[in-house]
């Protein structure tokens, strides 16, 4: 056996195992790790997406935060607003209702002065007649002198 005769074979052998493995093996296993590789880019870009996203939404619950916060104070200014207006509306009515009570309390003393002079007239009227009365000791028609008396009633 000749040691050239053997590296020529072992030469050919390698060069149908390459050309085997090239044509065989070596496609599937460049699939695979092609496929591989974009699974792995794929994966990449959905994790950038997903903190993208993530970034987008506590940025979007902030800012809905931020306008939820606005809302409520503004809510709570009108609401302290519409408490003023409210108590300012009981404040004039409750001071209409004292005027209108006081009007009728004032209009009430007036009947009731007007009444106490009347009957005072009248008490003085007949004070008058019977004073009158025992100073000419005469007796006085008060039909007849009706008319002054009435005029001295008046007067009083």
């Amino acid at each position: 056996m000749n040691i050239n005769l053997t590296i020529i074979g072992q030469a050919i052998a390698f060069f149908f195992f390459v050309v085997f493995c090239m044509k065989y093996v070596w496609p599937p296993i460049t699939g695979a790790l092609a496929e591989r590789k974009k699974k792995i880019a794929e994966g990449l870009d959905a994790a950038d997406r997903a903190t993208r996203d993530l970034h987008l939404a506590q940025e979007k619950a902030t800012a809905n935060m931020r306008e939820s916060k606005l809302e409520a104070a503004a809510i709570i200014e009108q609401a302290n607003k519409r408490a003023s207006q409210i108590v300012d509306e009981a404040k004039e009515q409750a001071r209409a209702e004292a005027d209108r009570v006081k009007v009728a309390a004032q209009a009430e003393i007036e009947q009731d002065v007007n009444r106490a002079k009347e009957a005072l007239r009248s008490q003085v009227a007949a004070l008058v007649v019977a004073g009158a009365e025992k100073i000419l000791e005469t007796s006085i028609d008060e039909k007849a002198h009706a008319q002054l008396l009435n005029k001295l009633a008046t007067e009083l």
